[in-house]
């Protein structure tokens, strides 16, 4: 797989830990389900907690990946639904956090970030769905 990140100048800045474009050549493409904060078990983890979720959601998709195996170099783009916008800060401050370790590169794949009513159950804050190309 052959990728690069990379983002427009005349778009400006991004406004948070994404990029533009992601160009790809592959000869496999992984459409990877939106993770959500249940463990192997079906446990909700983080009950009300929104960083607890990001990182069960994170640590979903890193599963995910492995099973491949994949890893985190071959995300080419991330769509994120959050149910509560007062979140927003929480999760481009997981971001902040998480992604330099994920990304060492600095390359960090487009996101869609959307609101949402609600998820699949009610205690879910968040769920994220991948696209990965091998």
């Amino acid at each position: 797989m052959e990728s690069k990140i990379y983002n427009v100048k005349e778009l400006g800045e991004p406004l948070g830990q994404y990029s533009h474009i992601t160009r790809v050549k592959a000869s496999e493409y992984l459409f990877i389900a939106g993770m959500l904060s249940a463990d192997s078990s079906g446990k909700i983890v983080g009950v009300g907690d929104f960083d607890a979720q990001c990182g069960q959601v994170f640590a979903n998709l890193e599963v995910a990946l492995k099973s491949v195996p994949a890893s985190w170099k071959n995300i080419v783009q991330f769509t994120t639904y959050l149910v509560h916008s007062q979140d927003i800060p929480n999760f481009m401050a997981f971001r902040k956090r998480k992604f330099p370790n994920m990304f060492p590169d600095g390359a960090y794949p487009p996101n869609t970030l959307l609101m949402i009513d609600r998820l699949v159950q009610e205690p879910f804050l968040v769920e994220v769905q991948a696209i990965a190309a091998v």
